[in-house]
């Protein structure tokens, strides 16, 4: 009996023990997704969004939050996870306690809340342009490379017709030539993400300084770029090449942008209402 006895209680210690530490262990082994190199991870960088949170964050005004818990909770893709809108502030606090989740969230805020208006805007005259999720696909000029961002493709492959509007209210940083990317608009938004505007054949009335709204021209379409001397053209099919970048450490990072066009595809504005 007393070894039945002991028996007994050695179970019940160690059903409680387990019962105790293996969410504890589970917690510190999903906490450690989130960490100073997340930011730096293909996982991150990725932005992978499937089709049913598509749907989900598409009528969302500010889905960074959203897609932060969402990105954790499926290992960035990697399983699926029922997450609902109205279940959001439950698992963030799973997540709000780790290290490194404030700057974590504000880096996908930073992508994804200024986001207004598809970047091409419409001049009635079809279907004006196709894009695909292009990101890391192996570009050759100047020596082998991978492409960090998305291409816009004119279907008519006319350059300066198509009108290039900025996402997101911000300010230019920059504008001016790059041997890669040709005519280009940089402009900073108001969470910090940079967006990039690269291969346009001609500016709208704007300088590095002003301040902009979603909405407003940035120039037309174009295929400038490729060459060492400014104002070169007809390397490559007209298109315009999106880059979106954040900041961590000083150090710049690159995102696929292709998540972020489609969560803004039906939010096209006039050509007659751009700025």
């Amino acid at each position: 009996m007393k070894r039945i006895f002991r028996y007994s209680v050695f179970l019940f210690l160690l059903s409680f023990f387990c019962a105790l530490w293996i969410p504890k262990l589970r917690y510190l082994s999903e906490s450690s997704r989130l960490d100073p190199a997340t930011l730096k991870s293909a996982g991150f960088r990725q932005q992978p969004v499937d089709k049913e949170t598509e749907q989900v964050i598409r009528n969302m005004e500010d889905p960074g939050e959203y897609l932060a818990v969402y990105w954790l909770e499926t290992k960035f893709g990697e399983r699926s996870s029922a997450l609902s809108p109205d279940n959001i502030l439950t698992m963030r606090k799973r997540w709000e306690r780790a290290d490194g989740w404030g700057e974590y969230l504000s880096a996908c805020q930073s992508v994804w809340d200024d986001l207004t208006y598809f970047p091409v805007a419409s001049r009635d005259i079809g279907s004006d342009v196709s894009y695909e999720d292009s990101w890391m696909f192996g570009r050759s000029y100047k020596g082998e490379r991978e492409h960090e961002g998305t291409d816009i493709m004119s279907r008519k492959n006319e350059r300066g017709v198509l009108p290039v509007v900025s996402m997101t209210d911000g300010v230019v940083q920059n504008k001016g030539w790059l041997e890669l990317g040709g005519y280009r608009v940089g402009i900073r938004a108001p969470h910090g993400a940079y967006f990039y505007y690269a291969h346009l054949d001609s500016y709208a009335d704007i300088y590095v300084g002003d301040e902009i709204k979603a909405g407003d021209l940035l120039g037309f379409m174009g295929d400038t770029g490729y060459g060492t001397e400014e104002g070169t053209k007809g390397k490559f099919p007209v298109h315009l090449h999106l880059g979106i970048y954040i900041y961590s450490e000083d150090q710049e990072i690159s995102v696929n942008p292709y998540p972020a066009l489609k969560y803004v595809e039906e939010k096209i504005i006039d050509y007659q209402d751009a700025g």
